[in-house]
């Protein structure tokens, strides 16, 4: 009977503990929602010239933010990112937000800023592809460009590239490059917004329990808006 009354109160002592943790990582997650969907805005807004092509824009399949990627000196060797991700269905609207990191890789963009805002333009299928596997090195299986800026810019020779890449620090917009940064599932965070760990293929295709929380539609809501702005030019 004690080993019992024990067991019981090792159980309410671990759910006490969880609880807590679980808002927490869902207070973040939502966080990072908001805060994409705020860079998305800016990057892509009709005061800004010299955001993200209205090209680019009209054709990814896919755009993924990573909100304050935290850098030391002028580049971001080793450093580490939460970011979120959604991709084009075929109905024309945009899959629910999937989680993920960046570790490792050399981040080249040479301003000095202790943070910065990373947009990741996804342009083909290769791409596409890539980010459903829920895990790919940026220059290893998915090559990558610096994205051109300006609205009016022409995508160019990086147009060919399967992600094109931007970043904003001090108001200062740029393209760089993300080579050797290693991308994959934020698993913790996926069940924090979900309930479960669903795999990023599903999230990305469409397929995650239905989430009613304001920071996915905000960020669902911006992506959409910009897409449709920058096809309507």
């Amino acid at each position: 009977m004690k080993r019992i009354r024990w067991t019981w109160l090792a159980a309410a002592l671990a759910l006490a503990c969880a609880v807590p943790a679980l808002a927490q990582d869902r207070a973040k997650i939502n966080k990072q929602l908001s805060d994409s969907a705020n860079i998305i805005q800016d990057l892509t807004s009709p005061n800004t010239t010299a955001g993200i092509p209205h090209q680019v824009l009209a054709g990814a399949k896919c755009i993924a933010v990573i909100p304050g990627l935290k850098q030391a000196g002028f580049i971001f060797g080793g450093k580490h990112g939460d970011g979120v991700a959604t991709c084009k269905l075929e109905n024309g609207r945009w899959s629910p937000p999937a989680p993920f990191q960046t570790t490792g890789g050399s981040f080249g963009l040479q301003i000095g800023a202790e943070s910065v805002d990373v947009v990741m333009m996804v342009m083909n299928d290769e791409g596409l592809k890539s980010l459903e596997s829920g895990h790919f090195k940026v220059g290893g299986e998915v090559n990558a460009a610096a994205g051109p800026v300006g609205r009016d810019a022409e995508a160019s020779a990086g147009w060919k590239a399967a992600i094109l890449t931007y970043a904003k620090a001090k108001g200062v917009y740029g393209g760089i490059t993300l080579q050797g940064a290693e991308l994959n599932q934020n698993h913790k965070a996926t069940e924090a917004l979900y309930g479960s760990d669903v795999p990023m293929n599903s999230i990305l295709s469409g397929q995650a329990p239905a989430t009613h929380d304001p920071a996915v539609r905000q960020f669902l809501a911006t992506v959409h808006s910009a897409q449709q702005n920058a096809r309507a030019q």
